[in-house]
């Protein structure tokens, strides 16, 4: 990407002129790689979870985002290491105060039902997500964009969002404030196009399957009803840059036992297959192992809305002093999990005047995190006090697959085996029935996980806002909001400042124990080494599949 000096409207600004095509290749280049490919250019691929919905809107779960990630696009693509690679944008130009961005749309951009892609569907696409009637639980990531937390409070309507087609190509958002990371949000789902005429020909039904939809991105999908566990990615033909999707197919299906999933593996059943703890160990020296570092952090999150026991800073404590984060991720994970250092992960953002690594400087003086059975059945003893109870009997909810069986099944032996007085029950239940139950707080605590949506801290520490739509738990402390705002807002355009407040909320969290983080996330993959040209975003939540195809 190229920057050069730019005038718009009297304001200096910095352009990027972005590529023609998702890759620069030479005509040799390009040759060899077609002559190395294999005639039939099939993946089998497979998924741990079932798929909630391709409504760019109503997006929450990992495999919901990338499925609508590679079957749709944005103005950015996410490539390797997060870097922005182009999308439906050729242009983008930044105003000199941070706050106006403009981006010219290419012109040969179509859906999958023939229409062009134009600024218009940008534009409906945002007002309908941040809109109090759709309802989405990420409408807080347009924090910062003109009138978005107005529109989400019902003190503005949604026509009053920063963002307007200024014609069928050229698309200008302006802000309320700069925005650190506004461009990587722009490679984010929740901000892609959508045509208003499919939204309002499926009413209710948009999104809600594979027939109910319309796609601008490398791949169309077909066959999944909204319930079942198989469906298809299929090359779109009208996709701009479709000479760079080299697969014809992509065949899908959900598998959530991964016994099962390695047995299918190594029967030649799939390509790619998730591995368990115990079959890492057995696979770390086979070259068709790959260790993932994920931007994931799972941790327990305690429901302070509805069950006043957890409003209690004590047992919040004695939870978290119960884990041992060492002895689960070794023993009980085994797949290169690493136990939590902070709300925060490891290797997302460095100090830009040190260089050192956000959580490592996070964690200095941080408590919370260390296992110590005398201080957890310490404060456990102090919370029944002042609870007022001789015991406690609580659940644990958990999903359905078998590593969420695993993770709640150890939180449960562990608390009851430090805690005196002290019953756990699980309670495990399919995807959607999850999600109905922690948006609505029907849960005592349970075993939660947030993964980055771009580098940077703000990202995490966001979620944990008092009225963010997924600190599902009611957490509330008035500094650590304080400290969120000033690093989004008063102290956004000073790097060091902004930083110094992230570093210090991310100490607020594990001082009043708001979570227990428990561990950083690895994804260990056994991968048919013929599918070659994956690119995994950690934190960007996906798997980039545009440029994948079979070798001979």
């Amino acid at each position: 990407m190229k920057k050069v000096g730019y005038f718009i409207g009297g304001c200096a600004a910095i352009v990027l002129l972005l590529s023609g095509c998702g890759k620069k290749e030479s005509a040799e280049n390009s040759g060899n790689l077609k002559a190395n490919m294999a005639a039939k250019q099939v993946v089998n691929w497979s998924e741990t979870e079932d798929l909630t919905t391709l409504d760019p809107s109503k997006l929450t779960q990992p495999i919901d985002i990338t499925m609508v990630g590679n079957t749709n696009e944005g103005l950015f693509r996410l490539g390797k290491n997060h870097k922005l690679l182009p999308g439906i944008a050729t242009k983008m130009s930044e105003s000199s105060n941070g706050k106006v961005y403009t981006f010219n749309l290419r012109k040969n951009a179509k859906w999958s039902n023939g229409d062009p892609v134009t600024a218009h569907d940008f534009e409906y696409s945002w007002k309908r997500t941040i809109n109090p009637k759709t309802a989405s639980q990420y409408g807080y990531i347009f924090d910062g964009i003109k009138n978005a937390n107005k529109i989400q409070a019902n003190k503005a309507k949604p026509s009053a969002l920063g963002v307007k087609a200024l014609s069928d190509n050229k698309l200008q958002v302006t802000l309320e404030r700069p925005i650190p990371y506004f461009k990587l949000l722009m490679a984010f789902p929740l901000f892609f196009p959508q045509n208003q005429k499919a939204v309002e020909k499926y009413g209710k039904a948009y999104g809600t399957s594979s027939s109910k939809m319309v796609y601008d991105g490398p791949f169309k999908m077909n066959g999944w009803t909204g319930t079942n566990e198989k469906w298809t990615l299929t090359a779109n033909k009208n996709y701009w840059d479709k000479k760079h999707v080299y697969l014809a197919k992509i065949n899908d299906q959900v598998v959530k036992d991964p016994s099962t999933m390695y047995n299918m593996y190594q029967g030649n059943q799939l390509d790619v297959a998730t591995l368990s703890g115990s079959q890492v160990k057995n696979e770390l020296k086979n070259k068709d192992m790959h260790l993932l570092k994920d931007s994931r952090i799972f941790y327990l999150e305690f429901n302070q809305r509805t069950r006043p026991a957890f409003k209690n800073k004590a047992l919040r404590q004695a939870f978290s002093y119960a884990m041992d984060r060492k002895s689960f991720t070794k023993n009980v994970l085994a797949d290169g999990s690493v136990p939590a250092q902070g709300f925060v992960t490891q290797g997302l953002a460095n100090n830009p005047k040190t260089g050192e690594d956000f959580t490592k400087e996070a964690k200095q003086g941080n408590t919370g995190l260390e296992y110590n059975p005398t201080k957890a059945k310490a404060k456990y003893k102090q919370a029944l006090k002042e609870l007022n109870k001789k015991s406690l009997h609580l659940e644990v909810l958990c999903g359905d697959s078998t590593a969420a069986k695993h993770s709640a099944a150890y939180v449960q032996g562990q608390l009851e085996k430090i805690l005196p007085n002290l019953k756990i029950d699980v309670s495990s239940v399919p995807l959607k029935a999850l999600i109905q139950r922690q948006t609505h707080h029907q849960f005592d605590f349970f075993v939660s996980n947030w993964g980055a949506d771009y580098s940077d801290p703000y990202t995490f520490l966001q979620v944990l806002q008092s009225n963010n739509t997924f600190n599902e738990g009611g957490w509330t402390n008035k500094g650590y909001d304080k400290l969120v705002k000033q690093s989004a807002s008063t102290d956004a355009t000073n790097p060091n400042k902004r930083w110094q407040d992230m570093i210090d909320a991310s100490r607020v969290i594990m001082s009043d124990q708001g979570v227990a983080p428990l561990y950083q996330a690895t994804i260990p993959q056994m991968r048919n080494p013929k599918v070659k040209g994956i690119v995994y975003n950690s934190a960007g939540l996906s798997f980039n599949l545009k440029g994948m195809y079979v070798s001979k």
